[in-house]
Order: structure tokens, then C-alpha cells, then sequence
């Protein structure tokens, strides 16, 4: 699938320049697999989690769970249960994907839904709250997972949602599927973000906090202590 010019992503870089916390994660994790998803539901109010596709739940453009991810989506599921996890894809659901076919695929090979949105996001919000109806009243009781800043954290934070960004799950030769914008413009956001420069500095320390959860120091929802020794420069430099 052929990806259209993301025009929502572009018309939002006016308000990004203005408040650029606004692509500041509330949490980093190296994987999905690395989130405490109970804590999630029962410490930080949240009642519905959304993942970006393309190297957070898969690799680009591939239709099952990459081994990195599957851990995370079964215990995403299992905790939140099945109505309640949806994918968010800037291809797979939108206006690029003809009669959505790629949807319906994705659908049946990894069983989880995919919202159907005509904006990409960081657009979508009326979709995903319409998806979520029956459990979720308002947007900061959701939780929205990608590896993209300026596109799902960005999202989700412009909503008052839970943010969680992590590291894109495919690197080098197993990435050549990747988007080339995406692949181009992810080691410059997250350099920007998490490099150790003052700017970078002051951004994450203006992240907009999230209605519930007050901070890992009060409820810690990364799981892994490998994730948190990420360093800065693989962040950055991911790709």
C-alpha cells in the first residue's frame, strides 16, 4: 500500500512548533511487551488502549505480531480484553487502503480491531471515541502506544491521553519496508526530543501531564529494568 501525504501531520506542525511537548511521551518503553497493562487499568484510569501498527505491533506493512510485540498484545487483551485494543494505522483503515481491505485483513490474521478513519493522525479523535462508546468517556482514558512523535504521541497528547512511545521494532534490512518519510523523519524527532541538548531538555520537562497516573515515581508501569537503560542514543538513532 502507497501511503498519501499525511496533510493532518503537516497542519499540525504550526501547533507543534508553538507547544513542542506536545510530542513529549508521558513513558518511553523499548517494546509493548515492556508495559504493565494491569497497572494501566487499575492505577492510572484507563479503560482502552490504542497501538499504531507499523513497527509497534508488526513490521511495516506485515499482517501478524512481531515476536518483539506479541507478549505486549496478549497481555494488552488479556487485561483489557478484546473490545477494548484496537489498532490506529496511518495506511491500514484510512482513505489509502481501497474497500479496506487491508483492515479486514489484519482483522483476521492477528484478531484485533482496526478503527476506520478518514483523518490521519495525528486526526482520528471522533472515530476512536465512537470505537470505544461503550467503555470510555472521555480521552484521557485512553492510552495511545506508537513509535512515532509527531504522529501518535502527538495524537495523544493534543486529547489529554496516556502516551507510551516506543522504539520502532524493526531496524536496518528488516526496516526496508518502513515508509521512507517515516523512516527519514523518526531518528530527527526522536534526536530532537531525546538528545542531550538544552532544548531537548526543557521539552521533556514540560510533558503535559496525564489526568490520572502522576508519574512514574507514584506508579510505575514499565516493566522491564532493561528498558529503562535504554540509553539516549539508541533512541535517537533508531531507524
Amino acid at each position: 500500500m502507497v501511503q498519501s501525504l499525511n496533510l493532518k501531520a503537516l497542519a499540525s506542525l504550526t501547533s507543534i512548533i508553538r507547544r513542542p511537548y506536545l510530542a513529549s511521551p508521558h513513558v518511553f518503553v523499548k517494546t509493548i511487551s515492556d508495559i504493565d497493562y494491569r497497572k494501566l487499568r487499575d492505577e492510572c484510569g484507563i479503560r482502552g488502549v490504542i497501538f499504531d501498527k507499523d513497527n509497534t505491533l508488526t513490521a511495516p506493512y506485515e499482517t501478524t505480531t512481531h515476536l518483539n510485540a506479541s507478549i505486549g498484545l496478549r497481555n494488552a487483551i488479556s487485561v483489557f480484553g478484546i473490545d477494548q485494543v484496537a489498532i490506529l494505522s496511518n495506511s491500514a483503515g484510512t482513505k489509502d487502503d481501497p474497500n479496506y481491505e487491508d483492515a479486514v485483513k489484519i482483522e483476521r490474521d492477528m484478531g484485533i480491531n482496526v478503527i476506520r478513519h478518514d483523518e490521519k493522525k495525528p486526526g482520528g479523535l471522533d472515530e476512536v471515541m465512537k470505537h470505544f462508546e461503550d467503555s470510555v468517556i472521555e480521552p484521557y482514558q485512553l492510552c495511545m502506544i506508537g513509535d512515532r512523535l509527531l504522529t501518535d504521541i502527538v495524537f495523544g497528547n493534543l486529547y489529554g491521553m496516556l502516551t507510551i512511545h516506543c522504539l520502532p521494532l524493526c531496524t536496518g534490512k528488516d526496516n526496508a519496508r518502513d515508509n521512507k518519510i517515516a523512516s527519514l523523519i523518526r531518528p530527527v524527532e526522536n534526536g530532537a526530543l531525546y538528545g542531550n541538548w538544552f532544548g531537548g531538555r526543557i521539552v521533556r520537562n514540560k510533558t503535559i501531564p496525564h489526568k490520572i497516573w502522576a508519574g512514574e515515581e507514584s506508579c510505575e508501569i514499565v516493566l522491564s529494568k532493561q528498558t529503562k537503560n535504554v540509553n539516549d542514543s539508541d533512541k535517537m538513532n533508531s531507524n
